[in-house]
């Protein structure tokens, strides 16, 4: 892998994130919105993703579940406001249970993600914003930008088996 790594920092009540990626952007985008590749790679290291509903469009609704080695469950919930392929998603995600319920308590997120072409490659710029400062303390907390590099490392192993090498 290379030593593209994720740069993060927070800014007032969000959270933000960038990584580069050796891939055009189409095909980086469509990491994002197409559930069999996105349980090739999302999730960290070890961890298993099923997706159970993924609806991509405004309304439409993402609920999967991550698994770890040890049998631990981590549910999610995401509705889609923004949909501009290849450019731009915004979502709302929250953590859920097995029927899309949200939990109460956890933190409720908005995310926009920004796709953009960095020569022949893509970076994926995020920015999670919450309610309060408690809440994103908590998803730092719960090592939130640990697990999301170890999440885009997954996808930069997976995009370099998809592509032929040069």
């Amino acid at each position: 892998m290379s030593a593209n790594k994720v740069s993060s920092r927070v800014e007032g009540l969000a959270l933000l994130m960038e990584r580069s990626f050796d891939a055009p952007k189409d095909l980086v985008f469509s990491m994002f919105t197409e559930p069999d590749h996105l349980v090739r790679w999302w999730g960290p290291f070890d961890w298993e993703t099923a997706v159970y509903k993924m609806d991509v469009k405004p309304g439409g609704i993402w609920h999967y579940c991550m698994r770890s080695p040890d049998g631990q469950e981590a549910w999610g919930k995401s509705i889609y406001q923004e949909v501009d392929p290849p450019n731009k998603l915004v979502y709302t995600d929250a953590f859920s249970d097995e029927q899309g319920n949200e939990v109460d308590g956890m933190p409720k997120m908005l995310i926009t993600m920004v796709f953009s072409s960095d020569g022949p490659g893509c970076t994926v710029s995020s920015s999670t914003k919450f309610d309060s400062k408690e809440e994103l303390q908590k998803v730092i907390d719960m090592q939130a930008v640990e697990g999301m590099a170890q999440t885009y490392d997954r996808l930069e192993a997976y995009l370099a088996k998809l592509q032929p090498s040069e």
